[in-house]
């Protein structure tokens, strides 16, 4: 099993890269678990046809007792297992530590050794790194961490804070950077501005995501590209990429 975490400021168009990589992977022929991590709860979005899932903080809140995990997993496209963490009630609670306590009720209800996927995608928000939001990259859960970021001034600010989190647990055995997704906001010199930050980060672009009007028109129908234009070229792109972080051993095993 491989884990990734996915790190980017919010408004990047991390949940959406996420959720196109989760459709690739399973149309490669892998089981793919994807985690949001978001207090919105809105990284599955597209894989459920638009529609909101349970988050494990509702269904902790709600029914407290005799909880099964078919209450926290929920099936998307192709067979992905879906789940959102969810956050506090406005106003009450650390969203961070909302994802320790989802975090915490998977492992208790042996969600990775029932579901038994090949791909965790852990969706990260990156704004803030601390506490609950570094526990993927902290705790042992996730493997590599890959930033989304474009070449705006915040979102390469929000990779900086992140790159700096995965040092300090250097070491540790914990995770790795892998390196940026450029997200193409289609910015003047984009490309070098990332290049540049990547170079200081100690990082490699390592996929790059062309702005495309397919992207939006799969969303307003709560759909990814990959479901709703499969052979498209913006589907080629999130296969391709998908295939690079799967790793030759995860290939082999999916033949």
């Amino acid at each position: 099993m491989k884990k990734i975490a996915i790190y980017g400021k919010g408004g990047i168009g991390k949940s959406t890269t996420v959720s196109n990589l989760s459709a690739a992977l399973s149309m490669e022929g892998f089981r793919v678990m994807q985690i949001g991590c978001d207090p919105k709860a809105d990284s599955t979005r597209n894989l459920t046809g638009g529609k909101s899932i349970p988050t494990v903080l509702d269904v902790l809140r709600g029914k407290k007792d005799s909880i099964v995990l078919e209450d926290l997993v929920h099936p998307g496209f192709n067979g992905i297992f879906c789940v959102e963490a969810g956050g506090p009630t406005p106003g009450i609670g650390c969203a961070g530590r909302g994802i320790i306590a989802a975090f915490e009720k998977l492992e208790e209800l042996k969600a990775y050794e029932i579901c038994k996927p090949d791909i965790v995608l852990y969706d990260v928000l990156g704004d803030v790194v601390c506490g609950g939001f570094a526990m993927p990259m902290r705790e042992g859960y996730a493997d590599e961490v890959l930033i989304v970021s474009s070449g705006e001034m915040m979102a390469l600010y929000a990779a900086y804070n992140i790159a700096q989190a995965v040092k300090n647990f250097a070491g540790r055995s914990y995770a790795t950077l892998t390196g940026i997704i450029l997200n193409r906001r289609n910015i003047e010199n984009e490309r070098a501005l990332v290049e540049k930050a990547a170079g200081e980060i100690g990082t490699d672009i390592i996929g790059e995501i062309p702005r495309c009007s397919l992207v939006q028109d799969a969303e307003a129908q709560g759909k990814t590209v990959l479901e709703l234009f499969p052979e498209s070229e913006m589907s080629g792109t999130y296969r391709s990429l998908g295939i690079l972080l799967a790793g030759e051993t995860l290939q082999a095993a999916a033949s």
